[in-house]
């Protein structure tokens, strides 16, 4: 899963037909505009409607409710979150190097134009259990991750290395959000590079021969 996913198609006169899959793609990069604008409360469907230039008939052909269109974008996002930490963690061999990837992935996933973060680690519907869980799953699923490669690379228990995992992913991801709203002069891969920096300088604390 990828952003692209958001991206709508190329504009169409207003009652266009459009092959399900691609009218789909539009209407939820439309919502995904929406929701992050206005959150979900505050967004209607009309609004949808209108942004994607559809009447709502056709919106609820596709999304039979609003959080059923809330929960489609909710797992596009946490799934690029999810993707992305896999490909960075499988990107090299050389622990150091994941750590500086995977902390740029949630840096890259923060600032891009898109502001699908917001669903993710800003929800203002985590109260509804099915957006909590997809929520919960962006750290368990990076956590788990990570884990595996920390309990590999130390020798550490399972749960021990899980509750460094979730600690990093938790850093990730505050850090992250943090430099976005305030950068402070602070360029992305500069932002990344800190954070990774302070979490390998920990990380490393834990080789295999440590005896404590």
């Amino acid at each position: 899963m990828t952003a692209e996913q958001y991206d709508a198609p190329a504009a169409r006169p207003r009652g266009a037909r459009m092959p399900r899959r691609e009218r789909r793609a539009q209407l939820m990069a439309s919502a995904l505009e929406v929701f992050v604008a206005q959150g979900y409360h505050a967004a209607a469907m009309d609004d949808i409607a209108e942004r994607a230039g559809v009447s709502k008939p056709v919106l609820y052909q596709h999304f039979p409710g609003k959080l059923d269109l809330y929960l489609a974008l909710l797992e596009v996002s946490c799934d690029t979150i999810i993707a992305n930490c896999r490909e960075a963690l499988e990107s090299t061999h050389d622990n150091k190097q994941r750590v500086a990837a995977t902390m740029d992935v949630f840096f890259a996933y923060v600032s891009a134009d898109t502001g699908a973060f917001r669903l993710v680690f800003e929800s203002d519907l985590t109260n509804e259990p099915a957006v909590r869980e997809q929520v919960e799953r962006v750290t368990s699923e990076c956590a788990a991750l990570i884990a595996h490669v920390i309990a590999d690379d130390t020798g550490l228990p399972s749960d021990a290395a899980r509750l460094l995992a979730v600690s990093l992913v938790g850093m990730a991801q505050v850090s992250a959000r943090y430099w976005l709203s305030d950068p402070g002069g602070i360029g992305q891969s500069d932002a990344a590079a800190l954070v990774a920096g302070l979490a390998w300088r920990g990380i490393r604390g834990y080789p295999l021969t440590d005896d404590h």
